[in-house]
């Protein structure tokens, strides 16, 4: 279910819809929002890190921590460029739920925001103060911060960079093929 719900919500943050309205309507909370949040990672953090080449630190920072949606016309033009982000999202949302237990315990909106603002995380951070003081968690832990970071920035950077890698030898990703008009 980890890989599920990631590829689908990854997928409708970067459509022309809002999966944070999705989240907040399914109410997806616990391992399903985490799940949730690491598959819109994979998407704002991938396409970012991916299309560094083509749009510079503008682009990174406009996808990383504003929206992935921005892809969306080239998605049109080329759909072969969102295969990296969806596998790396089908790779991140199983180890949030299977082995990091990453969930968001904050409001279910947060689920579906990604990197946006930071809000996710943000999400998860007030989620695990609320369970602390419920009671339901002693403390935060250095594996819960090391499963946030790894999560939701270093494996969506890195996984869809090599695969982006790969689809641009194959030729499968061009040269402008994400390209922002920023």
């Amino acid at each position: 279910m980890g890989i599920i719900i990631s590829v689908i919500v990854g997928i409708a943050l970067t459509l022309p819809i809002s999966s944070a309205a999705i989240c907040a309507a399914l109410g997806l909370t616990g391992l399903a929002g985490g799940a949730a949040l690491a598959g819109c990672c994979a998407q704002m953090v991938g396409f970012a890190v991916m299309s560094f080449r083509e749009n510079k630190w503008g682009g990174l920072f406009a996808q990383g921590i504003g929206t992935s949606m921005l892809q969306m016309g080239n998605i049109v033009k080329n759909p072969k460029i969102w295969i990296p982000p969806i596998l790396t999202s089908a790779i991140t949302g199983p180890l949030a739920t299977c082995l990091f237990r990453l969930e968001m315990n904050g409001a279910a909106v947060s689920s579906g925001m990604g990197t946006c603002g930071l809000v996710g995380q943000i999400g998860v951070y007030t989620g695990w103060v609320a369970d602390i003081a419920a009671g339901t968690k002693d403390a935060v832990t250095a594996m819960d911060w090391i499963g946030l970071i790894l999560i939701c920035f270093l494996l969506p950077g890195i996984l869809t960079w090599l695969f982006g890698l790969f689809f641009r030898k194959i030729g499968w990703i061009r040269e402008h093929d994400l390209t922002l008009d920023l």
